[in-house]
């Protein structure tokens, strides 16, 4: 039983982000346990020789791993065990194989941890084995022989340790260089998906509020699109609503002429936005004249039509100027969007019997929640919840999402657990929030200043993104004149690497961190060279692709030609880490946290940095291997940059 319980809590009380993965949360419970478990006792060890009575199916299963998972050791290994778990309890077919990436040093490399599980499902079936040790050790020999397996060991209650074999992990490595880094791709249980991101509103400023949902939603869409999966990235702006109505009355009375109107006109969108509101909570005749806009508006008059057009037309233009600056490209379904389908969505709901009259509104009651969900106001208006409702709805039947992820602050949960739960209740989604098709909300915290209060300016506005992007770059550029690139580069080039190091560094500050927490935004810290930020990581790609122009090497001729051994330690820890890059995309997709890709890709560069200092590169017997090496690497690097939306630079 102590052994049990040790297996069920984490060592740490407060455990790192990368545990919310289960195969990464059983493999600190593994060294809990190990810690205490004497090396001398319980240690079976087997080396790939001994795998030799494999029976020529297993052979076959082998070679569609291989075939199936390219550059993908975790999901290889999962259909290795998987064969093996057949073999063994051919009476428990629906027991899935848990393979999971070992410490560092620690137990091989990856980890089979089946044993434990499946004793505690056959021990009362009158089984043969005696103990989860027995179970791991068969699980062990009946493993099919593999050329990706050098060896493989049982150690206490039947964890399978395996270390891989470096001529293959050498080859899987050179195959990537020549193939490209496109055949690591993992591959998700889905073909479509909807990326719900951004979603400024009409008429206002994009300010540093909407930052994370643009950058969190980008990355997301990013990897989920080099997963192999169509992504369809829509921009939810709130184009509609009762607020036009003054909008369009003050843009009568400011501009008669509504042809004529220009951004340039209008001038500031969000003082523009406050004028019309201040004029609507003092001025009774002109409030009267807007809440009859909206009636216009919404019935379809041309000329409030041609206005809310106008408006809608002009905050695009500023919209885009910072998708401009992001890379990050959408395309925009705002709410006036679903408008037409509402009627009918709701009605779908009555007819199912969810709908119900509440104080005049129309609501729908959710078990677990005091308050209904409004889905029709007490003056017959739609609100959000209609809105949100007849988007899924769309998005399910008309688009055939088979996935929908929204991505907005976590303030907004409850709304979110209201309307999901409503669509289950209609029947749309499955009862498992994990079975597809699926809708997951991605909360992301706050934005903080230095003072931990919301970040604005001095006059305690709210900072306009356009502004704070301009002044990375800004910043950036003064750094780089500082160390006097401006007279080593074109002005171009300068102006480039100050956008790129400028924009990645406030994308990689926010992305580097758990989504769900807040975080302090501050320029100093995410403009350093040192520790974990983008211009510490973009300096050391720069760097890795300064020592392969320095050998003189054409490095397309070598990855045809030349041959990657990893014989030293280090060596074989930078490929180990290069090989894990698609099983940690595919964690940081399934559990839709950037912040995964993140870490990779500093202990990347950390490892890069422990292997070359420890090994030569240039002019060593190893030089052509060992710049290959650093292709991979540079390779892998420059991926991790594409799916956070960041630019790589190639001098420092």
């Amino acid at each position: 039983m102590a052994i049990l319980s040790l297996t069920l809590f984490p060592v740490s009380a407060t455990p790192p982000s990368s545990l919310f993965s289960f195969n990464r949360f059983s493999r600190y419970h593994q060294f809990a346990y190990l810690s205490s478990y004497s090396s001398q006792t319980g240690i079976l060890r087997a080396t790939s020789r001994r795998f030799a009575f494999a029976i020529k199916s297993k052979s076959v299963a082998t070679m569609a791993a291989n075939e199936e998972f390219t550059g993908n050791p975790k999901r290889q290994l999962e259909k290795l065990f998987d064969v093996s778990l057949k073999l063994t309890v051919p009476n428990e077919p629906g027991v899935a194989p848990l393979v999971a990436a070992s410490q560092p040093g620690k137990f091989g490399d990856y980890q089979c941890n089946n044993a434990m599980g499946l004793w505690s499902i056959i021990k009362g079936k009158g089984t043969q084995f005696k103990g989860p040790p027995a179970v791991g050790q068969a699980l062990m020999k009946s493993l099919p022989t593999s050329e990706m397996v050098e060896s493989c060991s049982v150690a206490g209650p039947g964890f399978i340790n395996v270390v891989l074999s470096a001529k293959w992990m050498a080859k899987s490595i050179e195959n990537m260089l020549i193939d490209g880094i496109d055949t690591w791709a993992p591959t998700l249980p889905v073909k479509r998906a909807v990326v719900d991101f951004s979603s400024p509103n009409i008429a206002k400023e994009m300010h540093v509020g909407h930052l994370r949902s643009t950058i969190i939603g980008d990355t997301l869409a990013r990897m989920l699109e080099y997963s192999k999966v169509e992504v369809l990235r829509r921009n939810h702006v709130g184009d509609w609503g009762t607020q036009f109505g003054m909008l369009i009355e003050y843009l009568f009375e400011k501009f008669p002429d509504t042809d004529s109107v220009t951004e340039t006109a209008i001038g500031d969108l969000q003082a523009f936005y406050k004028e019309s509101k201040s004029k609507f909570d003092l001025d009774p005749v002109f409030k009267e004249k807007a809440q009859q806009a909206v009636v216009r508006l919404q019935g379809g008059d041309p000329i409030y039509r041609k206005a809310w057009a106008k408006i809608c037309e002009i905050s695009r233009t500023e919209f885009s100027k910072v998708y401009q600056r992001l890379r990050v490209e959408l395309e925009e379904k705002g709410e006036s969007f679903y408008n037409p389908y509402i009627a009918n969505v709701i009605e779908e709901l009555n007819s199912k019997g969810l709908v119900e009259e509440s104080e005049g509104a129309r609501v729908i009651f959710l078990e677990g929640f005091n308050i209904p969900l409004i889905v029709v106001k007490s003056d017959g208006g739609f609100n959000y919840a209609s809105t949100d409702l007849t988007a899924l709805w769309y998005r399910l039947n008309e688009e055939k999402a088979e996935w929908i992820i929204y991505v907005t602050d976590v303030g907004q949960q409850q709304h979110f657990n209201m309307f999901f739960k409503a669509a289950r209740k209609a029947g749309w989604l499955p009862d498992s929030d994990k079975t597809y098709p699926r809708v997951d909300h991605v909360g992301f915290g706050l934005v903080l200043g230095e003072d931990n209060k919301r970040f604005r300016t001095r006059s305690s506005e709210v900072v306009r993104l356009v502004d704070l992007l301009d002044e990375a770059k800004t910043r950036s550029k003064t750094a780089l004149i500082e160390r006097g690139k401006d007279k080593e580069w074109t002005p171009e080039e300068l102006d480039q690497t100050a956008e790129a190091v400028g924009y990645g560094a406030v994308k990689y500050a926010d992305l580097k961190n758990n989504r769900t927490t807040n975080y302090i935004f501050s320029f100093d810290q995410m403009l350093s060279d040192k520790g974990n930020t983008a211009v510490y990581l973009l300096y050391a790609h720069a760097r890795i692709s300064s020592i392969i122009a320095k050998s003189g090497k054409d490095i397309d001729e070598l990855k045809k030609t030349g041959k990657l051994a990893l014989d030293h330690a280090e060596e074989r820890a930078l490929g180990l880490h290069l090989l894990r890059f698609a099983e940690t995309v595919e964690e940081a997709c399934s559990n839709l946290l950037p912040s995964v890709l993140c870490e990779y890709l500093y202990d990347l560069s950390d490892r890069y940095t422990t292997f070359y200092s420890n090994c030569q590169v240039i002019g060593s017997p190893e030089e052509t291997s060992r710049l290959l090496l650093c292709e991979a690497t540079a390779v892998v690097m420059r991926k991790c940059f594409h799916l956070l939306g960041i630019t790589p630079v190639y001098k420092i």
